[in-house]
């Protein structure tokens, strides 16, 4: 087999190989309400916590006073064990992004077949949530740095 071609063959494997993990598990370091603010422009994501294979999502983004966008969201193992991202933005049909990329603080999903975003990425940077959408090679990428927001304690 041509050494350009066994590469080519690998690359596909690797995001299947991503998908057929052991037990696979919900990245629970992602469960939270987190948010970005950038003088006027904000952005909100809540994640619930993992339970019964699933976690729900939602976010939202805008600028000031207005909202510019929501977004439904689940990180769900199917049925038959692998993870996916499953976005609906603005109430449109949820659109699934297929696991290529788990660690212990990281993730990442893709779906070539989408128009924009094609990849989608959450990771940890300390205390803060990373999250990034792109096409496949990166390109046009959009990122928010999240912190988490703590709720008032009851004295």
């Amino acid at each position: 087999m041509k050494p350009a071609l066994f590469a080519a063959l690998l690359a596909l494997a690797a995001p299947a190989a991503a998908q057929t993990l052991a037990n696979p598990a919900l990245p629970e370091w992602m469960a939270g309400t987190w948010m970005m603010e950038d003088g006027a422009e904000w952005a909100d994501e809540m994640w619930t916590d993992p339970r019964g294979g699933i976690m729900l999502g939602m976010a939202r983004t805008g600028f000031g006073s207005q909202l510019r966008s929501w977004e439904s969201t689940q990180i769900r193992i199917k049925d038959d064990g692998r993870i996916s991202f499953f976005a609906q933005p603005q109430g449109k049909s949820p659109v699934e992004f297929p696991l290529v990329l788990i660690s212990s603080e990281a993730i990442e999903f893709a779906n070539p077949a989408n128009e924009y975003p094609q990849r989608i990425r959450y990771w940890r940077q300390g205390k803060l949530l990373m999250a990034e959408i792109s096409r496949l090679d990166g390109s046009d990428a959009v990122r928010w740095n999240y912190r988490p927001v703590i709720p008032p304690q009851d004295d």
